[in-house]
Parts: C-alpha cells; sequence; structure tokens
C-alpha cells in the first residue's frame, strides 16, 4: 500500500512540474520582449500624432492582450449572468477603455526601456509571469509583471502588473462592487465605462 502512495505522490509531482513546464520560459520572454519593444518603446518615443499613437496602441492590445479573456474575469459571476448583448457590450466597451487608459499609463515610460527579469510559473498551468522593471529618474525602479497564459501555441497577455496594482484584479473589484450597488447592475456599469470614454 505504501508503495503505491508514493508512486501516486510521485507521480502528481511529476504531473504538477510538467504542467507548470507547459509555457516555455524562453518563448514567453521573447513575446514580451517584443511588446515592450516593438509595441511600447517604438511606439512612445516616435513622433507620431495622438491619433496615430493610439490607433497603433490599439493594434498592440487587439494583438497581443486577451482582453476577452480578461473580460470575462473582472466581470467574475456576474459574466454567467449576463446575456449575449450585455456580454459583447461590455467586451467591447472594456477592450477600448482599456486600450485609452493604458496607452495614456505607459507615456510615462517615455525615454525608459524595459530591463527583463526572469520568468516565474503562476498557479495556472498554461499561464506563467515575465518580471521586467524600468529604470526612472528618482528613486527605485518601477516593476512591471505581465502575466502571459499560452492557448494552443498563441501567446496573449492576461493581466499587466505595474508596482503590484494588477489590470485585472482591481478591475474585477471595482466592477463587480458597482454591479453590486447599481440599480442598474450590468446595464449601469456598461453605461458608466461608455461615459468614462466620452
Amino acid at each position: 500500500m505504501k508503495k503505491i502512495l508514493s508512486f501516486l505522490f510521485a507521480f502528481a509531482l511529476l504531473f504538477s512540474f510538467a504542467a507548470n513546464a507547459a509555457v516555455d520560459h524562453q518563448a514567453a520572454e521573447n513575446f514580451v520582449r517584443k511588446i515592450t519593444n516593438q509595441g511600447i518603446e517604438e511606439l512612445i518615443n516616435s513622433n507620431v500624432s495622438a491619433s496615430e499613437k493610439q490607433a497603433r496602441f490599439t493594434k498592440l492590445f487587439n494583438e497581443d492582450l486577451d482582453l476577452d479573456f480578461i473580460g470575462k474575469f473582472v466581470l467574475g459571476r456576474y459574466w454567467r449572468t449576463a446575456n449575449a448583448k450585455q456580454r459583447s457590450e461590455f467586451i467591447d466597451v472594456y477592450r477600448k477603455l482599456n486600450i485609452q487608459t493604458w496607452s495614456a499609463r505607459f507615456d510615462e515610460f517615455k525615454g525608459r526601456h524595459f530591463e527583463f527579469d526572469g520568468v516565474e510559473n503562476s498557479k495556472s498551468p498554461d499561464q506563467v509571469f515575465v518580471n521586467t522593471k524600468v529604470p526612472m529618474e528618482e528613486g527605485a525602479p518601477a516593476v512591471v509583471k505581465w502575466r502571459v497564459k499560452e492557448t494552443n501555441g498563441r501567446m496573449k497577455v492576461v493581466d499587466i502588473v505595474i508596482e503590484n496594482v494588477s489590470l485585472a484584479q482591481t478591475s474585477r473589484s471595482e466592477y463587480t462592487a458597482y454591479i453590486k450597488n447599481s440599480p442598474k447592475g450590468i446595464d449601469g456599469l456598461i453605461a458608466d465605462l461608455k461615459s468614462r470614454l466620452k
């Protein structure tokens, strides 16, 4: 009996290791390097117009961030109760709001360069964290962690954590609290997010 238990325990450890090793660390780091070098550093340091910069950030976010996946996460249990129209409208406005917000947020790194600080596993076997930091003029470097998810051989960013502030977790806390306290529920949240775009 002990031999069987030992075998099962060893098998479980082996399976756990294999699952966590499912995402190629080097490939994940190369993916984020492409985003930071070509998508962010070159873009924020370019002399293009604000509208052109917004268009390029839109392309970057649509290609490299899985905002559909993030959107489902941030709605939490309310995603299950939302109808098809509400889901579609929420994902659309959430995508637009994030493009607007994070294009402005990354402007703070103008003239800076991302330095890479290793890759670590997350609790999800198909996801890893790519660690970066950005040296600033004063104080410690800004720490930016990228949660990368691999699906069918394609990598996507599913969260960005800047100085321990998670895009996904912050939105989830804010949005679920809003829905809970709003008489209009999900429709009220969608209307509020649309107003922020204006």
